[in-house]
């Protein structure tokens, strides 16, 4: 277990991780702040033509 701890792969994945979990919370957008949708939610279909 110990040889595990300190191998590469852990440190690596351990690594990873941290940054994921780091910039998970950095770059969450603020919740008073309503975003614009991207596109017009009442897109008209083609084949109802």
């Amino acid at each position: 277990m110990n040889l595990f701890l300190k191998s590469d792969l852990f440190r690596n994945f351990l690594g990873g991780f941290a940054i994921g979990a780091v910039a998970m919370f950095a770059l969450q957008p603020d919740e008073g702040v309503a975003h614009p949708p991207v596109a017009d939610p009442m897109i008209e279909s083609t084949i109802s033509r």
